[in-house]
């Protein structure tokens, strides 16, 4: 099989070039900034945008099409026009030319910002879209573009809305809600923290490596599971940050007293404040989280290396 993945060097985009590649599939690389995609990939650097670029990623042609680019959350509201240009005319674009492959399976990664803020008391698997942020509407807009496509014949497509990914390298990413990793890489280090939502806020999580395991799994399952949309909220822990910052400590050897809870009250609405999350229809088709917060913390802290290196 050949697996085409944007945004291959991103997050998430490494470990699933690196699982695929250790499975000895055939993988094409492609990000804007190549730097850090692991070994073995076909490697194609430049802007999703560019034409050539999209036509020297799909190459004689691919099976399958793992769609990570993206501009993120805070980057998309800083710069509504870049992120037009990317998550919605580039990508479209590449769902044009992956119809002329013969139906490829298309993975595409959403968010679980469509839903909007605030959110209702409970979110399951008839709650509406209603973003409020370019980044959700954006995301929504493209949702429907792939059972559009999908319901044409045209490609299979598999949407699934990502809660958040744990943990994050430090650093700039353009996301709001970048100050979960950023707990994990503090308490690592054994460092005093200030948590923008309060210990009580609530998110939804899952580990890179789950969330790798569940797009490989996209890649296979059959679509008949799916509902008419073909998109599902993929399952998630629904966690305090006073908890996570507990466990963290915990696991990092480090006290939870380094954490002091500063809360932003925008931020908290829009990230700490998100409410029980039943996914029924994800799981049907056979997606999972990690299980509990401590396997959880494990893993996030698993992508960061050795604890106390």
């Amino acid at each position: 099989m050949t697996i085409l993945i944007t945004g291959a060097g991103g997050f998430v985009g490494r470990e699933i070039v690196r699982r695929l590649v250790a499975q000895g599939q055939e993988v094409v690389a492609m990000d804007t900034v190549p730097d850090g995609i692991p070994a073995g990939a076909r490697v194609v650097a430049g802007d999703l945008g560019d034409a050539a670029v999209r036509a020297a990623a799909l190459g004689a042609g691919v099976d399958a099409v793992i769609h990570l680019a993206t501009v993120p959350g805070g980057a998309a509201e800083a710069d509504p026009a870049a992120s037009r240009r990317c998550n919605v005319d580039a990508m479209y674009d590449l769902l044009l030319e992956a119809t002329a492959l013969g139906r490829p399976r298309f993975v595409y990664a959403s968010s679980i910002a469509v839903y909007g803020d605030p959110l209702p008391a409970q979110v399951d698997d008839a709650t509406p879209l209603s973003p409020k942020m370019i980044y959700g509407a954006h995301k929504a807009m493209m949702e429907h573009a792939v059972a559009l496509f999908t319901n044409r014949g045209a490609i299979e497509g598999v949407t699934v809305r990502l809660p958040g990914i744990l943990a994050r390298p430090k650093g700039p990413s353009g996301m709001k809600s970048a100050f979960m990793s950023n707990l994990f890489h503090a308490l690592k280090a054994g460092e005093a923290f200030v948590c923008p939502v309060s210990a009580d806020a609530t998110i939804w999580a899952q580990s890179v490596a789950a969330c790798a395991d569940n797009f490989l799994h996209a890649l296979t399952l059959d679509t008949a599971l799916l509902p008419p949309t073909y998109a599902v909220t993929l399952p998630a822990l629904r966690v305090t940050m006073g908890d996570l910052a507990t466990e963290v400590a915990r696991q990092c050897g480090a006290s939870a007293d380094l954490v002091r809870y500063v809360p932003d009250a925008a931020l908290e609405a829009a990230f700490g404040a998100q409410p029980p999350l039943q996914t029924p229809a994800a799981e049907r088709a056979g997606f999972a989280h990690d299980g509990n917060l401590a396997r959880l913390v494990e893993s996030a802290l698993a992508t960061l290396g050795p604890v106390g290196i």
